[in-house]
């Protein structure tokens, strides 16, 4: 029978490169790792670990072991985790992420109709990038995540992807702007404007305009950056240049702006809820029930699909 100890010292002797360094991150000493390290090698008959002058690698059967004993350990943190949550709340605790603007509006009545179910929320408050890292580190249970054109997210199998709303992208610009009388603007009409971006280049925003422009054949020139949407609408009011901004984002535009859609293929993100398949699922479904809810009158409210699809993609 395999022992967590075990598997806990295989994946040591990988993280630290020596039988000698695996003891003294586990605090064992290094007779203690060499044993267990001997009996998890007996258990499969065959040499796990190879040991050398300049210290120990996993061998091919060590390395095909080492992320399965890594998500047995993982698990199992998730599992103490939870428990002393409702060990030392009385409540289950849901660890949720979110990026600003599904915060804003998204989230909070899910909030409150799993706080009504007696379940606790810690919230974490992220870009994209942060939160799929935190996915990834199993440290939230569920987030607000997004894909767009070009994009696609990155989750293993562990997750569940359930779709929720369409959230188009919208070009804004000043109400005195050449294009403002048209009802859809051909964005190949915008190659000379300055481009108000977001504060990292990065931005899955700004990746899809330089994808969508590409196929134009330019890529757009930003003469200013700032993650504050309140702030760009001031900045292309005052004529400074256009911007693309999310539905979600936008909330009331300003009187002196003009908001169109592009002409083609129509930008838009497809947000959704990652969950993760865990002892929370009890939870995490009323979460997703909630969250459903909110996006289906998001949707009515602006007239677009509330959903990309009726369930969990993974």
């Amino acid at each position: 029978m395999l022992e967590l100890r075990q598997l806990a010292v295989l994946r040591a002797i990988a993280q630290e490169g020596s039988l000698a360094a695996a003891a003294r991150s586990l605090h064992h000493t290094q007779p203690t790792v060499t044993h267990h390290l001997g009996v998890l090698e007996a258990h499969f008959g065959a040499r796990l670990v190879r040991r050398g002058p300049r210290g120990a690698a996993l061998t091919e059967l060590g390395a095909a072991l080492l992320p399965h004993a890594e998500a047995v350990l993982e698990r199992l943190r998730l599992a103490e985790r939870e428990v002393r949550d409702l060990a030392e709340r009385g409540a289950r605790t849901l660890h949720i992420g979110t990026f600003p603007t599904a915060g804003a509006l998204l989230l909070p009545p899910a909030v409150k109709a799993v706080r009504a179910e007696g379940v606790q929320v810690s919230l974490v408050e992220g870009e994209l990038p942060a939160l799929l890292r935190g996915l990834a580190a199993r440290e939230l249970h569920a987030a607000l995540v997004f894909s767009q054109p070009g994009d696609r997210l990155d989750l293993d199998d562990d997750f569940e992807l359930h779709p929720l709303l369409t959230d188009p992208l919208l070009l804004v610009m000043p109400q005195d702007h050449r294009c403002a009388g048209l009802a859809q603007v051909p964005l190949a009409e915008l190659r000379d404007d300055d481009w108000i971006g977001s504060a990292d280049p990065r931005d899955p925003c700004d990746r899809v305009l330089s994808w969508a422009c590409a196929r134009h054949g330019f890529q757009p020139v930003h003469g200013l950056r700032t993650d504050d949407y309140a702030v760009v609408q001031g900045f292309v009011a005052a004529g400074t240049g256009v911007a693309l901004v999310p539905r979600l984002a936008l909330g009331t535009p300003r009187s002196d702006v003009a908001v169109r859609t592009l002409t083609g293929p129509p930008l838009a993100r497809e947000i959704s809820v990652a969950v993760l398949r865990t002892t929370a699922a009890r939870s995490t479904g009323g979460l997703v029930e909630a969250l459903t809810r909110q996006a289906g009158r998001i949707g009515e409210q602006w007239g677009t699909p509330a959903a990309a699809g009726g369930g969990p993609s993974r």
